[in-house]
This record gives C-alpha cells, structure tokens and sequence, in this order.
C-alpha cells in the first residue's frame, strides 16, 4: 500500500527550556540524595508524563505543605510559591529545595524592589495559575493587582495612578501582552516597566518558531498539557498566523486522524515542559500512517542552562 506524503516541519526551538530542566533535575537529584519519598508542592512542572515518570521514582505530589511530614524534604515547583510558603517550611524546620525558574525568581525579586520604592503592582497574567498565585504572594495583601485583558485596565483601581509598577507573568503571548502593556500604558503614562522584558526566552522563541511555521501549515500540533500556560499560548499564535486547524495533544493517542484526512503539511512543536521523548512519539505515528519528510524549521538557538541550588550539589 502506497502512504500519502506528507511534510512536518518540525520546530526549532521547541520542549525543554532550561528552566524545566532544572526543576525535574532538583527532583532527581534530591532523590539521590535523600532517598524516597522525596515530596513536591504542586507539579513540578505542566506535563503529567514528567510528572508520573518523577512519581515512580519517588516523589510523592502534594497541593500544600500541610500534606507533607515535617522529616521529609519538599521541593517547590518551577512555577513559584508565595513567600508564606517557604516561611511555614522553615518554621517546621523542613528541609525544602526551591525549585522555581530563576526567570520567575527575577520577576519576584523586580516585584520586590517596586515595592520598597513604594510602587503598587500591576501584574499582567492569568488569575489562578500558580505562577500568577507566587508572584502575587511576594507581597502583602492588595500591593499586586491583576489584569488579564486590555478591558481589564480600564477597570483597575489603583492606590496613586503616579506610583505604579506593573511585571508580568513569564508564559504569555507576546503580542497579547504587547496590546495590555499599552492600554496600561495610555490610562497610566508614570507606569513603570521591567527593565529587561519578564516573557522568558523560552516562550518567545518558541511562539516565533510558530509564527514561522503555521502559515506553511495545514494543521500544527502542539504537544503539550492542557494546564500548561505557554503550551496553550502556542495554539493561540498558530491561529493567529493563518494555520486553521492548530491543536494541543498531550500524547500521540490524542491526535485526531480524521480531522487531518487530506492534509499535505503539518507543523510540529511543543510547550517547555514537554518532553523530547513525547515529539518522537507524535512523529512516529505520523509515520506509520504517511509516507513523512521531516524539515526543521529553526529560527533559534538556545544555550541557556541554570545551576541546581547548591544544598544538592553537597553531600548529604
């Protein structure tokens, strides 16, 4: 039988950033250090493949530390935890490892300083996710208020419009968060921005890489976990950029076959904590059904990586 040919333009950068990499590092080595159960505040990261993988070598998942034993080391996800959070560990005097992206940690930190300087922050991100929850929970009650559309701006109420601030959370849509910074921007002109853009590297390369792709496309799927904030901004973009059947898959079993009868292209990419392993699966099931020609699409190079904290680079 005679498969019909079909291109996947592969892209480049996609998966692991090296925040990620870090976080499921920090578990692994904690591991090793302290033995099981080793327990987790939260996913480590968005990916129950990751998730499940980490679980059955040990590490025990929990929503809040009131779940953990005080004896046993808890490790914070990559997504940031409020100050509260490590101040009750250390009342307990646990062992705990903070495993959130030193990107974020930079955004906590920028958050800070406004503060000090007497500035009330404006945070641009999506209310409930835990990113959003850490970063508000650097400070104290109502110091950080959140908007997630330009509509919203019109209905913030702030303390001086003179004396704000605002950060945003690090998995956005670029161009999204663009249209918000002006609306806040145009309401309060003494506003003042990071220094140094708070979307990751990470997130912007990836949804560039995308924007590159999606018009070549007939379909474009993202592997990634519906709770994964940057993997559901890929989407998004590749909706935006033309492609008219743009989905999230978190497995190759989830990929709808009839939906793609009579494509030609597919692009492929996936979230920052999706792992490489979960894109060769996707691959490989396209090429039982056609005969695939694989072209990557680079549009980036990425060589960042992050130390794990030096309590695990000691021994135990």
């Amino acid at each position: 039988m005679t498969l019909q040919p079909l291109t996947l333009y592969l892209a480049a950068p996609r998966g692991f950033c090296a925040g990620v990499d870090r976080a499921i590092k920090i578990v692994e080595m904690a591991l090793q250090k302290w033995g099981a159960p080793v327990y987790v505040r939260h996913e480590i990261v968005h990916n129950k493949f990751v998730v499940d993988d980490l679980r059955a070598k040990g590490a025990v998942f929990v929503e809040e530390l009131d779940e953990c034993p005080d004896d046993r080391p808890v490790i914070f996800s990559a997504h940031g935890v409020p100050k509260s959070v490590p101040a009750a560990a250390a009342q307990r005097e646990m062992i705990y490892v903070d495993a959130t992206c030193p990107l974020v940690s930079k955004v906590h930190i920028e958050a800070a300083r406004h503060s000090e300087n007497g500035l009330q922050m404006i945070m641009i991100g999506h209310a409930g996710h835990p990113e959003t929850i850490g970063t508000m929970g650097q400070l104290p009650e109502g110091e950080v208020l959140l908007v997630e559309t330009p509509a919203d701006v019109a209905l913030v109420e702030v303390r001086d419009p003179q004396r704000l601030a605002f950060v945003t959370q690090t998995t956005l849509s670029v161009d999204d968060t663009v249209e918000i910074v002006a609306a806040l921007k145009a309401r309060f002109p003494a506003i003042v921005g990071p220094h140094k853009e708070d979307i990751c590297y990470a997130t912007t390369n990836r949804q560039e890489a995308v924007k590159v792709i999606a018009p070549r496309c007939d379909a474009l799927l993202v592997v990634g976990a519906p709770n994964s904030s940057n993997s559901r901004r890929l989407v998004e973009v590749a909706s935006k950029e033309g492609c008219s059947y743009a989905q999230l898959v978190q497995r190759a079993t989830e990929i709808d076959w009839r939906a793609l009868d009579g494509i030609a292209s597919v692009g492929i990419t996936a979230g920052a904590s999706a792992p490489e392993v979960l894109i060769d699966e996707v691959i490989d099931a396209f090429r039982a059904r056609y005969d695939v020609t694989v072209e990557l699409v680079e549009t980036a190079q990425e060589n960042v990586e992050f130390k794990v904290p030096r309590v695990l680079r000691e021994p135990a």
